[in-house]
């Protein structure tokens, strides 16, 4: 009786062991495996940090980037540098199981130091709109926790279609996004930005470009004369609200352009940078702060026609 009871006991733990392994596809097409649930975890962008809160796994993280401030308790993860240079012997002495990166977005010659010396990476980056929700889900089944990643999910997708509908009839406008204004660059269609800005009836005027990230000239965008003319909000990082606020640095330069009808209107706008171009579970405030925007935008035109 006892040898039986303790071959039950064998096959339920391969059972519990086969359950808790599995293998999770990232985004840089590779297959990583893992025989259970890391939990010595490490970041390497503030929006995965997010992620890991997000689905309720926070208390595995071992370290992160400066820039991970948000949740409050992330302040309180031990800091291996930024985005531009990682302290790799710091990574090593904290023996993570795991080191969630950002695909494109991270130092390649650390992260090469740091795979050869054995450390497991996953590399996560939602580009498009659809794919925010979708890696909370990836993110939950990754650390066990797939109930928490779904109801994460359903409930961003749930505000961003509601989001959606209100919109869906909506006045098109002609949106310029300055990423950068020294070299100026902006996003094209294929950045969850212009998704964004579809989703709250707006037309990209770069979304043609081939480049994710264009450089563009001045001309060009006196050229496309946009509408409206956004940028990141660094002053703000987090919200659902804009800023109207000419005045700001960001929009110094377009002020001497008296023919840009984003000029002529004082449509310019500062959106929360870590909501709108985070790429994290709050996109859906950064999107609800950039359809306020534009339904100012709209309620102005109407009533001077």
């Amino acid at each position: 009786m006892t040898r039986w009871r303790w071959l039950f006991a064998l096959l339920c733990g391969l059972q519990v062991a086969a359950a808790q392994a599995a293998t999770h596809r990232d985004d840089a097409g590779r297959q990583v495996e893992l025989s259970a649930p890391p939990r010595r975890v490490i970041t390497l962008a503030p929006n995965l940090t997010e992620f890991v809160f997000a689905v309720g796994a926070g208390t595995s993280l071992v370290g992160t980037v400066d820039t991970s401030l948000y949740p409050e308790a992330a302040k309180a993860v031990p800091r291996i540098g930024d985005h531009s240079r990682l302290d790799v012997e710091r990574v090593l002495s904290l023996n993570p199981d795991l080191v969630l990166a950002w695909h494109h977005g991270n130092n390649g010659r650390e992260i090469a130091q740091l795979e050869a010396a054995g450390v497991k990476f996953f590399y996560l980056e939602p580009r498009r709109l659809e794919d925010v929700p979708r890696a909370l889900e990836r993110i939950g089944a990754l650390f066990g926790r797939e109930a928490q990643g779904r109801a994460k999910a359903d409930a961003l997708r749930g505000r961003l279609e509601a989001l959606r509908r209100r919109h869906a009839n909506a006045a098109p406008v002609d949106v310029f996004y300055q990423a950068w204004p020294q070299p100026l660059m902006t996003l094209n269609g294929e950045h969850l930005v212009s998704d964004m800005m579809a989703l709250c009836g707006a037309r990209n005027v770069f979304a043609d470009l081939p480049q994710l990230v264009p450089r563009l000239s001045v001309e060009s965008v006196l050229a496309a004369d946009p509408a409206v003319l956004l940028a990141p909000d660094l002053e703000r990082q987090d919200g659902d609200t804009f800023r109207r606020d000419p005045s700001l640095p960001a929009f110094a330069q377009w002020l001497r352009f008296g023919s840009l009808t984003a000029v002529q209107r004082r449509w310019l706008y500062a959106l929360p940078a870590a909501t709108f171009t985070g790429q994290s579970p709050r996109v859906a405030e950064g999107a609800a702060a950039l359809c306020g925007a534009l339904d100012e935008v709209r309620r102005e035109r109407a009533a001077a026609r």
